[in-house]
């Protein structure tokens, strides 16, 4: 029998993603069983799969604590998760990204503020552009950009919850030259994309006009971001990466390392789809790895 595979997605977008299906068919094509699950489904026997491939998991930064504990039983049972489990419990919270910079990786300058703090933050930023973001967070929910000691800026932080957050310098790159993501499927690097915002915007994902084209990232970029992933510390590669990254002053500098359930771009790149359902193949019929 073909080895069983969930394709985890959580309950609002409980249906394959139209873009989803070439992978499907490539998931079948390289010998696997795909079955579309709801993550917080606690009706689903998640032993009953060889390992679950998470997919449109987009609401697991507003059940953070659920999510974790799903992975907990993932592990109790044996499932293998894809990426691994402690890979993706260690990407959930952007706090990764001082972890990388203590290995040696270039990241946009970034500080942690726990909610009772941010303003006190802020004001040691005053007349600079920041933005502020939480560091358990996706799609740029709860994100907002403006200058230290505005009305404005403060303004939009009464609205902010109470949790923790990353402040940042903005980075005008992102308006002139675009964010680029580079994909690596097993591994191996896949395709690349360069993402502009809107005109007069600052956030790249097309839920807010953005918009991605499929080009060969030049070296800086492509170096930065396999030191970026290398820098990870994994036991094994990831069976899936997207990292993201701008060029500034010539230099790399890693924005986010996307471990859990980034878009890859997959109908932008010809025959991507294949080459993820391989790596996912590989993995799942790999003997595990011991701690």
């Amino acid at each position: 029998m073909s080895p069983r595979i969930a394709l985890a997605n959580s309950a609002d977008h409980a249906d394959l993603h139209p873009e989803e299906l070439p992978l499907v068919a490539a998931l079948q094509a390289a010998g696997l069983d795909p079955v579309t699950e709801v993550w917080s489904d606690p009706s689903v026997d998640w032993s009953a799969y060889d390992a679950v491939l998470l997919r449109a998991v987009w609401d697991y930064h507003h059940r953070y604590l659920e999510f974790t504990a799903w992975l907990d039983q993932l592990d109790k049972a044996g499932v293998k998760v894809l990426n691994d489990s402690d890979l993706v419990r260690w990407n959930a919270d952007k706090r990764y990204l001082l972890e990388l910079r203590e290995r040696g990786v270039a990241i946009v300058p970034s500080q942690v503020a726990a909610g009772a703090c941010l303003r006190e933050v802020v004001a040691g930023l005053d007349g600079q552009e920041i933005v502020i973001k939480p560091t358990v967070s996706a799609t740029a929910r709860h994100t907002v950009r403006g200058t230290a000691g505005s009305a404005e800026l403060s303004t939009a932080m009464d609205d902010l919850p109470d949790t923790v957050y990353l402040v940042q310098p903005f980075q005008p790159e992102i308006q002139s030259e675009g964010e680029w993501s580079l994909i690596f499927l097993g591994g191996e690097f896949s395709h690349a994309v360069l993402k502009r915002p809107a005109a007069g915007d600052f956030r790249v994902q097309n839920d807010f006009g953005g918009t991605s084209e499929l080009l060969d990232p030049p070296a800086v970029v492509l170096d930065g971001s396999l030191e970026a992933l290398a820098a990870a510390n994994t036991r094994r590669a990831p069976v899936y990466a997207r990292v993201d990254g701008i060029v500034s002053n010539g230099r790399y500098l890693l924005m986010e390392l996307e471990l859990i359930e980034p878009y890859l771009f997959l109908p932008l790149a010809a025959d991507s789809a294949t080459r993820f359902a391989t790596a996912v193949a590989t993995r799942v019929h790999q003997v595990p790895v011991k701690a």
